[in-house]
């Protein structure tokens, strides 16, 4: 059996597994995640494997978080957005003003009628002055043109264009999606651009410490429906990879328990994620997965995705009380073991009050040349700090100079800088539920928030100097929120259109699940789909949950490196979709990447749809890395059987599905 390496880079941890596909998991290695310099995290996973049976490796696979991170977080790097045909309301309702936070967004004359027909002439000029304005402040370009998917000759000039004037990265619109929708292909446009210098430095990351150690094999990445590419095409369609982490871990969750039918959940320091398996196969969802705020157009399994996991920032949230996420901080442990100086700090901090300032510190997080670039002398200074000095004291920053506060405030926005604070990871170290880090550090986090909470926010009635106290009401806290998770991804699946008033269904029933309803009515998670937990905080959050939603829970053995597992554990899966359409009667239109082509016989465009469509799926599964992928074509076609005219057609998707096993063997 050939050799394979697994690899899954999160937020806090990087994993990596040794693998073959007869005996699993060979071997199980983990490093922290090293985000200014990827490459390192990478290399401390790749070093805890048997470094004798390099040489016996014949396959890489990588599935991240990182996109999914960013997603959830509101990070990426600057873009801009050139918008043929758009209009400022088709902005306002795509969401682009919120993804983009203020990067440029270019409304340009141009865009096609639904039928493939130019609406208007595409004003290149305007164009040529916007790319050349915006080239030197951003890192990549998003291009979608109303119905560019319909025709996407306006989208291919100005891609052409862009390539002409600099050397950005520029994806477009109907690249990513054939679904009809513009302001949402927009927005996936743009979060594709968004993430392009994510994905790039994490396969750079990889490359270069596999070459470090002498392994040379083809290189995978899982995107977010559990399928494999290539890094090549990984790169150029970034967004695929939103939730691969997520759908990486899914698979490997069933690997390792044998289940083929269960709920499975996956914590990690940023993020929690739900999925239903049935039969051996996740849901997908054509039009993607829901991410924090966000729906991006790309097919991915059906995951619920919240800001929840072992790093996530504990808060206060008004009627709540406690809040938990969705902003990812450092925990305190995990700081004060890498920097130990950071304790005494800490225990000067737990006598100084109770201000919002105390506890906290800073420490670089990415380093982006175009974000950098972009700083103004303050936000430069402080950056400058951060990369010279030990984590800085947001306390004695706001002391010393309150703009440098505000400066580093504004790093954290970028995605620049990250600040420390208090977590469930430090709650789970007060109880002893942990042990990896610094619980001294933990404690005095602790014992620093709960002061905060009652002093400045009235909550809490915890005795001062108490750190367990209010470390197991954070425990309770998260059981109340993973649990809630749990039931919206059951609602989910009942109510896909969320007709129903979701948060107080969802409140109902995690409030009533496992105490068995009442005398009318019982009410239960179904036996049949056991909860599958996987994720490094598994063992730590899930049991109370399982408990009070009265749910069997399963934690495999290796559930930390689940996701490792799962992205050498799938195979390549490419989709490839061609519409035929009727814009008047006895006329049937096929919509090609070269432009619409007209039919008077529905049988002869249906044809040269699949003929097209075949031939795409072919290639897009040889270059993301199945040689010899098998085929498979349908077609969906929406027409109306009418008394009297008959059978009409309106419109017919054709899609072919390409799935291969990735090429195996020594790059030499």
């Amino acid at each position: 059996m050939a050799l394979k390496i697994g690899v899954d880079t999160g937020g806090t941890y990087t994993d990596a597994v040794l693998f073959d596909d007869h005996h699993g998991v060979i071997a199980a290695a983990k490093g922290l995640t090293t985000p200014h310099d990827l490459a390192e995290g990478i290399g401390a996973a790749l070093a805890g494997l048997p470094a004798e049976r390099y040489g016996e490796v014949e396959l890489v696979s990588v599935s991240t978080t990182l996109a999914t991170n960013a997603v959830v977080e509101g990070r990426g790097a600057p873009v801009c957005a050139l918008l043929p045909g758009f209009n400022a309301d088709h902005v306002a309702r795509s969401g682009l003003g919120e993804v983009l936070k203020g990067d440029p967004v270019v409304l340009l004359a141009g865009g096609h009628h639904a039928s493939g027909a130019e609406r208007e002439p595409l004003d290149l000029a305007e164009a040529e002055r916007a790319i050349v304005r915006h080239a030197g402040d951003v890192s990549a370009f998003a291009v979608s043109a109303m119905f560019g998917v319909r025709n996407p000759a306006h989208e291919l000039a100005l891609r052409d264009l862009i390539r002409r004037l600099c050397d950005r990265p520029v994806t477009c619109g109907h690249e990513l999606s054939a679904s009809l929708h513009a302001p949402r292909r927009a927005l996936t446009a743009a979060l594709n651009a968004r993430l392009t210098p994510f994905i790039a430095r994490l396969v750079g990351a990889v490359v270069s410490r596999l070459d470090a150690l002498g392994i040379r094999a083809p290189l995978m990445m899982v995107k977010g429906d559990g399928s494999l590419v290539s890094a090549q095409t990984a790169m150029q369609r970034p967004v695929d990879t939103v939730l691969s982490g997520p759908a990486a871990s899914v698979v490997g969750a069933c690997f390792l328990s044998g289940r083929d039918t269960a709920l499975v959940a996956d914590m990690g320091g940023t993020t929690t994620d739900i999925a239903v398996v049935t039969g051996g196969r996740p849901e997908t969802r054509l039009d993607g997965a829901l991410v924090g705020d966000w729906h991006p157009m790309v097919e991915t399994l059906s995951v619920y995705s919240i800001g929840l996991g072992g790093d996530s920032e504990v808060r206060y949230s008004g009627g709540e009380g406690i809040g938990i996420g969705p902003r990812r901080v450092v925990p305190s442990c995990l700081l004060a073991d890498q920097y130990p100086d950071i304790v005494d700090m800490l225990s000067l901090h737990d006598t100084m009050g109770s201000s919002p300032r105390l506890g906290r510190f800073a420490v670089r997080l990415y380093h982006d040349p175009v974000l950098v670039s972009r700083l103004d002398a303050e936000e430069t200074r402080v950056y400058e700090r951060l990369v010279g000095e030990p984590p800085l004291s947001v306390d004695a920053l706001t002391a010393e100079n309150p703009r440098a506060a505000r400066a580093l405030a504004r790093l954290v926005r970028m995605g620049l800088a990250i600040y420390s604070g208090f977590t469930p990871t430090d709650a789970a170290h007060v109880l002893g539920l942990s042990a990896h880090w610094h619980r001294e550090a933990a404690v005095l986090a602790a014992r620093i928030w709960a002061r905060q909470m009652r002093h400045r926010y009235g909550h809490g009635n915890w005795a001062e100097g108490d750190a367990e106290g209010p470390s197991l009401s954070v425990l309770q806290r998260m059981t109340v929120l993973i649990a809630e998770a749990l039931v919206r991804t059951g609602v989910r699946e009942l109510d896909a259109d969320q007709a129903v008033p979701a948060d107080e269904l969802v409140r109902f029933l995690s409030g009533v699940l496992g105490f068995g309803g009442g005398k009318v009515f019982q009410v239960q998670f179904s036996h049949e789909y056991p909860l599958l937990a996987v994720g490094a905080p598994a063992r730590v959050f899930f049991p109370d949950a399982a408990k009070r939603l009265g749910v069997v829970l399963d934690v495999p053995y290796h559930a930390e490196v689940a996701g490792a597992v799962g992205s050498v554990a799938s195979k390549v899966l490419q989709r490839a979709r061609v519409t035929v359409t009727q814009p008047a009667q006895g006329i049937f239109r096929v919509h090609l990447e070269g432009g619409p082509r007209d039919f008077e016989s529905l049988d002869e465009a249906l044809d040269l749809a699949r003929e097209h469509a075949v031939q795409a799926a072919r290639f897009l599964a040889r270059a993301a890395g199945a040689p010899d992928p098998e085929l498979d074509v349908a077609t969906d076609e929406n027409r109306v059987d009418h008394d009297i005219d008959g059978s009409v057609f309106f419109e017919a998707t054709v899609c072919a599905t390409a799935t291969g096993t990735p090429a195996h063997g020594r790059a030499d």
